[in-house]
């Protein structure tokens, strides 16, 4: 059984919810959509039974629901509920606030397939842009059409980025335009890094 805070406090209580650990890592996972358990542990890794107590937490906690695919899937998935929504600006703060102390991706470093979407979309959450954006890094593609982060794109985009996963990250964290290779509309892409929030201060410590 999860432990509790026991105060009146919306932060405490919020922790009570989502704090446990593993607990946002689902929330992050489902954030793009939802997903069979079979897939939720291997994108995490965790243990299966450490797995399954999340879930029931935040099932009990109203913030993920299970629900039957109608054949021929005829699959159980794990969604967020609309109240489990509400944490996709949770996440993206906190994400963005982590990207400065964890600096960029280390060589050795194994990225999951389909990172590009999740950085592009943890980055650019609240970005409204008309026009098309394609970005590719790594072997990866993505679009940010009308400022929406989608795997696939119809017609020709105003712009091409293309990067390294370090490249992205200093272009989106620093503004650093050098760190990529830009063709077709700069100003468009100019116009999106400026819409970004300022990334907040590195700790003292860093």
């Amino acid at each position: 059984m999860a432990k509790r805070y026991n105060q009146y406090c919306p932060v405490a209580h919020a922790l009570d919810v989502v704090g446990e650990r593993w607990s946002l890592l689902i929330v992050r996972e489902l954030n793009h959509g939802p997903l069979r358990y079979t897939d939720l542990h291997e994108r995490l890794g965790c243990g299966t039974n450490i797995l399954a107590a999340r879930l029931r937490d935040l099932e009990g906690g109203g913030v993920v629901q299970k629900r039957k695919l109608p054949p021929p899937a005829a699959s159980t998935v794990y969604e967020l509920t609309a109240s489990g929504e509400g944490l996709r600006s949770v996440l993206h703060a906190l994400g963005w606030w982590g990207l400065r102390t964890l600096g960029p991706p280390p060589a050795d470093v194994v990225l999951q397939p389909g990172w590009l979407r999740g950085a592009l979309q943890m980055a650019l959450w609240s970005v409204a842009l008309a026009g098309t954006i394609e970005f590719r890094a790594s072997g990866e593609v993505a679009f940010v059409v009308d400022g929406d982060v989608v795997a696939a794109a119809t017609g020709e985009p105003d712009t091409i980025v293309e990067a390294d996963p370090v490249g992205l990250y200093h272009l989106l964290v620093d503004g650093d335009l050098d760190s990529v290779e830009v063709s077709g509309d700069r100003a468009l892409l100019e116009g999106l890094l400026g819409a970004l929030p300022t990334p907040p201060p590195l700790p003292a410590s860093v």
